[in-house]
């Protein structure tokens, strides 16, 4: 029997392509508010103040044209992820040396959050499949996709377009696949199940 690696539709996986609007959406009106305040500075940059404003209009663009950005164009979401993520570390470490300290830990906090997504959505460039091997099954998951050993898995059960995955400590994972499986596939996943979890 060789590995088997299965195209599936992880849920997680589709939340997080559709919530990636909505933290454009939130980057946008932060770096909006933080150039409005900026206005009322005494010693406000016109430079600086065009550049938020510039940022800001065009992260809004992003998020109102590119409805499925982070689906259709995973590249261009991660580059404006990345602008988000430098933008708040700047304004983050420039409040602290003007001993803005409460100001500057949000924005550092809001750097972090927007870096574990981009953590998270760089994983979206590749197709999620689930892998049947003969030392166990691999199961993709956010940040890091899990293994288990076949001693770990109670029960498989794979239907044409779907398979499911029991596993030890009343874990189950239940996928949708890309495509529907082909006869020797579905054949190949039983003798796995015969094979490695006795399951006729």
């Amino acid at each position: 029997m060789n590995s088997l690696a299965l195209p599936v539709v992880h849920p997680a996986f589709q939340k997080l392509k559709r919530a990636g609007r909505f933290l454009h959406f939130a980057a946008g009106g932060l770096i909006l508010v933080h150039a409005l305040s900026h206005l009322n500075q005494p010693h406000s940059s016109p430079i600086y103040l065009g550049c938020l404003l510039f940022m800001a209009v065009d992260i809004f663009i992003l998020a109102i044209a590119g409805k499925n950005i982070t689906a259709d164009l995973p590249l261009v979401n991660l580059f404006f992820r990345l602008v988000e993520i430098i933008f708040f570390l700047g304004i983050g470490f420039t409040s602290w040396l003007f001993g803005e300290w409460l100001i500057g830990a949000g924005h550092i906090f809001m750097c972090l959050a927007y870096a574990y997504l981009f953590w998270c959505e760089k994983k979206m460039l590749n197709t999620e499949y689930v892998a049947l091997h003969h030392t166990g099954i691999t199961i993709p998951a956010l940040p890091e996709s899990r293994f288990f050993i076949w001693s770990n898995i109670d029960r498989i059960e794979a239907q044409y377009d779907s398979i499911t995955i029991a596993a030890s400590g009343d874990k189950s994972y239940h996928f949708d696949l890309r495509q529907n499986l082909q006869f020797e596939e579905l054949d190949q996943i039983h003798e796995f199940c015969r094979h490695y979890l006795k399951q006729a």
